[in-house]
């Protein structure tokens, strides 16, 4: 969930970004960076905490997964976003290695999951988005 051998790590992909290209609109594009980098953060802490949280409510799909807001309102919203994706990211991975959980059994509010299925959703999902704000930082001319 922090890298891998064919990406590099999160904090890499989303160093640097800036206000003002976060709220930027690509062309024939249906989101912005703001927007992805809001779903990760929404869709991760969702995952989190369906993995472990005993009264989860599932979100309303896709009305509440995808922000309306084309951009952050201030730089503390962009750095509150990215510190959460951070933060969330790491919460998964102690659940992940916590000895005390098993990884194949069944999460008992869930239909089946396992927390081994819900930690490669994270890296999953994870590493699609994070492949498209990449491709989108290129577009604006931000990234190498």
């Amino acid at each position: 969930m922090r890298s891998g051998q064919a990406f590099r790590t999160r904090e890499e992909l989303l160093q640097g970004i800036s206000l003002q290209d976060a709220g930027r609109k690509i062309d024939k594009l249906p989101y912005t960076l703001w927007q992805l980098l809001e779903h990760l953060r929404f869709a991760q802490h969702d995952i989190l905490e369906f993995s472990r949280n005993p009264n989860y409510q599932e979100p309303k799909w896709p009305d509440d997964y995808w922000p309306q807001d084309t951009a952050p309102t201030s730089p503390t919203d962009l750095d509150h976003t990215l510190q959460a994706i951070a933060n969330d990211q790491e919460e998964m991975v102690k659940l992940v290695k916590d000895p005390s959980n098993d990884l194949f059994a069944p999460i008992p509010h869930g239909q089946g999951q396992t927390l081994l299925r819900e930690a490669l959703l994270v890296a999953e999902h994870n590493a699609y988005h994070l492949g498209q704000i990449v491709v989108l930082r290129r577009l604006l001319g931000e990234w190498e």
